[in-house]
């Protein structure tokens, strides 16, 4: 009987892992976060004038998107998996007063912390909302564009993550991403380790498979990239990146 991985474990290590993020963005990780990493994976200077920066030091995301989202005045976004708020705050920028964006995230710190940035800094059309990116507590074709960076791979479910948010767009809507991917299949040592899915490396899921599941509830991808500029800090994450092609990628899909 082959082992399976322990999702609960794998909850509780998120959180802890992101609760850490939240608190004390100047920690060791397995990954890099803060200003130089938004810089370096091409986040506009003129919107991150504007960011809180508390929200810039607890930034981990893999890459950036918002040229691939194309986010338009007055439209309604989600941010899955919004953590300290960081990208939802960009995308404000970008739908500017008249849209709305709404971030979600399961850890609660995270949602704090960004609930009260945006109080602070007069971001009154971006909400948070503690909950799990499987199952949005959202209506039907709710929002014009989804948006997520990092996250999908730490979830057990990303096949269910994509159907909630093909089901939560409205038509021709979008998904932009960033997330982890690798170019061979992990052992199932590697994924059914729950520290390993944590460090974001076990939950890397083959990119062709990857890109099935979010072509499987209606998306359609129309754009994918490598982002070269993204580098794993541990030396567990680096030797699985060599191994495995463990890498970051940029995507779009459009709901059909």
């Amino acid at each position: 009987m082959s082992k399976s991985l322990d999702t609960d474990k794998l909850e509780r290590e998120v959180k802890s892992m992101y609760r850490d993020v939240a608190e004390s963005a100047d920690a060791e990780f397995h990954f890099e976060t803060g200003r130089d990493l938004a810089d370096r994976l091409g986040y506009d200077p003129n919107d991150l004038r504007y960011v809180p920066d508390a929200a810039i030091d607890s930034f981990a995301g893999v890459g950036y998107y918002f040229d691939l989202a194309e986010l338009e005045p007055g439209e309604a976004v989600l941010d899955l998996g919004s953590g300290s708020g960081m990208d939802s705050f960009v995308a404000a920028m970008h739908v500017t007063e008249t849209g709305t964006v709404t971030g979600i995230d399961m850890t609660d710190e995270q949602v704090e912390k960004a609930r009260t940035l945006a109080a602070d800094n007069g971001f009154h059309n971006v909400k948070f909302r503690q909950g799990y990116i499987e199952d949005l507590p959202f209506e039907d074709e709710s929002f014009d564009a989804a948006i997520s960076n990092g996250v999908i791979n730490l979830s057990a479910e990303k096949g269910r993550v994509f159907e909630e948010v093909s089901r939560v767009l409205k038509p021709d809507g979008r998904l932009a991403l960033s997330d982890i991917i690798s170019e061979q299949r992990l052992s199932e040592s590697i994924k059914t380790n729950a520290d390993l899915w944590a460090a974001c490396i076990g939950g890397a899921e083959q990119v062709d498979d990857y890109t099935a599941m979010i072509e499987t509830p209606g998306l359609e991808l129309v754009d994918v990239r490598d982002n070269s500029q993204y580098e794993f800090t541990s030396e567990q994450a680096q030797g699985a990146c060599q191994k495995y092609g463990v890498k970051s990628i940029s995507l779009v899909a459009q709901k059909r």
